[in-house]
């Protein structure tokens, strides 16, 4: 089991294809949504932040997010749209990038570099 928050969505699949549903599923008001795409075998992220919530969604391929609070740390895969991965302001977080993989984010807060730390946690807070 993990211990940071990776949820199933609701999702509806028939010979059509399949849906997936957000609608009140995340835990905070989403105030910025952006996607990450074309970083094919790119790290990014390296940071974490004091207010801001995120939730996490791979739209395509496959993505190895490195989560850590300062107590526990765990390299998730995000590799279907139909999980999410909550990121709290807590979690020094990265995502690492397979090919073609897309990252949809939405966020609690509007983008405000002064709300970001930069600094990872020690290996002795762990």
């Amino acid at each position: 089991m993990s211990h940071f928050t990776l949820f199933n969505l609701p999702t509806f699949s028939d010979a059509r294809g399949s849906l997936t549903v957000l609608e009140k599923s995340l835990p905070f008001p989403v105030v910025r949504t952006y996607w990450i795409y074309g970083a094919d075998g790119q790290t990014r992220g390296g940071h974490r932040h004091t207010s801001t919530r995120q939730a996490l969604i791979a739209l395509h391929g496959s993505i190895a997010i490195y989560m850590n609070d300062g107590i526990s740390e765990e390299t998730i895969t995000l590799n279907t749209p139909a999980q999410c991965l909550l990121v709290e302001p807590k979690d020094w977080h990265t995502m690492t990038f397979g090919e073609g993989s897309v990252l949809f984010v939405m966020a609690s807060h509007s983008y405000d570099r002064s709300e970001y730390i930069d600094t990872p946690y020690e290996l002795s807070n762990k």
